[in-house]
């Protein structure tokens, strides 16, 4: 039976005392915050380009009043009313809903083990960056001589290589390569694949060709991992007492930040062409069910959803503010903030697309006026199309000869990327082409880290409240112990991230860890406040706090519309997942079709690693509810007992 929800009279668990917000824009920048994350940057702007540019903004903003505003409203509202964390929030609504509490904490620490390892890849390009000219920018000398040896280097094909015999780049940021030779004196790794991808695959990550080749660690990212975790800790030490002082920086900055963008974007040439490449609507891409699938996903895991941070954020207001107010407005910003930096993001790309078509054009005006011996500077890029017409019609097998690269803007403005890829090689590849690129380049990875610093405060506070709350230290234990001690033990466990094998484990945590786990947790979160505690009692410790009854928009989505699909969303994800096998893609120099990654499946123990991390942390729900019913069997047992006559 689902216990009363009241204040808890102490304000805090394990007899410390509960602090609050100084103000009420500490709260809402710290809520944006932890929402407007990494994924922000890098996956919104690629799932909009994917589906269909502009059309995807509908089933997006569909499940952002769907599902979004509704189920952040209960976190927010059960935080505030109850002033403690997501374990005993879900502990009083049902004490057989505990198990959800304690599997959100465990996400939010899955979560951070690996999360932050992406802040040390982003410190350490942010420290790269104050070199002029920028070390991603240009092949490194093979410091061991051996750019005479025998070695063949294999080249992407060109379509028409096999005809032409010849292998040539396609689209390379250096004048194309004919045949396996290549410049000596340079790493032939570097010349086969691109200069941004050679920095971040061989020198950052200095990637092992097999996950089953663990490697060694790499004390450059060891380094840039404790500085990461010396950052969180200063900045949590005391919770929101100084979260509160930082997060107006971290949350500002990457707005100030993406606005220079844009402005800078905008002013270079083929940023149009990139915005409109990105939002021109294709309608028909709607009647793909993958499409709402992704949008209502995203906008699940951007909100942070189900972590237990917001639920942590909130306990530390006071009891009368409008947690509804706050619900609709972190979510309309956390949705625009997407939309936003898509905008300054792509227009920064469309420019580095135009640039490389531009070089593709003049590396096939080149091998046309070499090999029709033309007078120099006598095609353009403008007349390029007219003139290959004209040889093409006169002299195709000429023409055919030269294996000339297909140039079109709209292959190379689909050359984006998803998570790492897109800061780390695509945007990094942009910046190279800007005047003053080590500014561009300081600027955007000091966005970056601010953006994911920002969110780590939301997994520590979903980590460090409840443990409070729970009383697992002695009240005359500091705060700051507790704080150091989480901060210590997940600098420990990522260490194996820090392996040559670590962006592969990163990838398992990412798609493994989190997303089944938090649709499970959200789905019995709304189900617990919807069924068990009642939507009516709900609503009046709603009105309680705001002055104002939720009206039936609240009533319908919290009851029928979000439950039923969170449950679609659920069943198409895990059958989504059945169908995709367990593969990832690795770097391999000896790879016949390097520089693309090879595909390869997971040994049989990864598989099972994989499996483990998608269903542990759902296992605390089962686990505390069988808990809950023998205890409560095993009371009324001793109830019986008691009431016996004794003779």
């Amino acid at each position: 039976m689902a216990c009363t929800l009241g204040p808890d009279p102490r304000g805090a668990g394990g007899g410390h005392e509960r602090p609050s917000w100084d103000n009420r824009l500490q709260y809402l920048l710290s809520c944006i915050g932890f929402a407007v994350g990494l994924g922000n940057i890098w996956r919104f702007p690629y799932l909009c380009q994917t589906y269909g540019g502009g059309a995807f903004l509908i089933p997006y903003f569909i499940a952002l009043v769907l599902e979004g505003i509704p189920l952040f409203h209960i976190e927010l509202a059960v935080g505030q009313h109850l002033r403690t964390g997501s374990v005993g929030v879900w502990k009083a609504v049902s004490p057989y809903l505990g198990g959800v509490g304690l599997g959100c904490l465990t996400v939010c620490f899955l979560v951070s083990l690996y999360y932050n390892i992406v802040l040390t890849w982003v410190l350490w390009y942010f420290l790269n960056s104050f070199q002029n000219p920028l070390p991603w920018g240009s092949c490194p000398l093979d410091l061991n001589r051996t750019a005479s040896s025998p070695r063949t280097i294999i080249y992407e094909l060109h379509p028409r290589a096999e005809a032409c015999g010849a292998r040539i780049r396609a689209r390379a940021p250096w004048p194309a390569l004919d045949g396996p030779s290549r410049v000596p004196g340079f790493e032939a790794e570097c010349q086969a694949s691109s200069p941004v991808s050679y920095f971040w695959y061989r020198q950052t990550l200095n990637v092992t060709a097999d996950i089953s080749d663990s490697g060694s660690i790499q004390w450059r990212l060891l380094a840039c991992l404790a500085a990461s975790w010396a950052v969180v800790y200063l900045c949590v030490i005391r919770g929101i007492e100084s979260t509160g002082k930082v997060i107006y920086f971290t949350a500002l900055f990457p707005y100030l930040v993406l606005t220079i963008f844009l402005i800078r974007g905008l002013s270079l040439p083929g940023a149009v062409k990139g915005l409109t490449y990105l939002f021109t609507p294709d309608v028909r891409i709607l009647l793909s069910p993958r499409v709402w699938l992704d949008a209502a996903t995203q906008i699940f895991f951007s909100l942070s959803l189900a972590f237990g941070g917001h639920i942590a954020f909130a306990s530390y207001n006071p009891h009368r503010n409008n947690c509804e107010k706050d619900a609709v407005i972190i979510s309309l910003v956390n949705s625009l903030t997407s939309l936003y930096s898509s905008i300054a993001m792509f227009s920064v790309l469309g420019f580095k697309a135009a640039n490389d078509h531009g070089r593709c054009l003049d590396r096939n005006i080149l091998r046309l006026i070499n090999a029709f011996e033309l007078p120099d500077q006598s095609v353009n890029r403008d007349d390029y199309a007219a003139v290959l017409t004209h040889l093409n019609a006169t002299q195709p097998e000429t023409v055919a000869r030269l294996c000339l690269e297909t140039c079109r803007l709209e292959d190379f403005l689909d050359k984006s990327a998803s998570g790492t890829g897109l800061p780390f090689i695509i945007f990094t590849e942009a910046i190279l082409h800007m005047p003053g690129a080590p500014a561009w380049a300081v600027l955007f990875f000091g966005m970056l880290f601010t953006l994911g610093l920002s969110s780590m405060f939301g997994n520590m506070e979903g980590i460090i409240t409840p443990l409070l709350d729970m009383g697992v230290t002695h009240r005359f234990i500091p705060k700051e112990v507790l704080t150091g001690l989480a901060c210590l033990v997940c600098f420990l466990l990522a260490i194996c991230f820090t392996l040559q094998s670590g962006n592969y484990w990163l990838e398992i945590f990412d798609n493994y860890a989190a997303p089944l786990n938090l649709m499970v947790f959200a789905f019995f979160e709304v189900v617990g406040v919807a069924y068990v505690y009642g939507v009516r009692r709900f609503s009046d410790d709603v009105e309680s706090m705001t002055g104002r009854r939720p009206g039936l928009y609240w009533q319908v989505t919290w009851k029928v519309v979000s439950p039923l699909l969170l449950l679609t969303i659920f069943v198409a994800y895990v059958v989504t997942l059945a169908r995709t096998p367990l593969s990832y893609k690795a770097w391999d120099t000896q790879y016949v079709r390097f520089p693309s990654r090879q595909k390869k499946s997971y040994p049989g123990w990864v598989q099972a690693a994989c499996v483990l991390l998608c269903f542990l942390p759902i296992l605390w729900v089962p686990a505390v509810a069988l808990a809950q019913l023998l205890a409560a069997h095993r009371r009324k047992k001793d109830t019986g007992r008691d009431r016996c006559p004794k003779l």
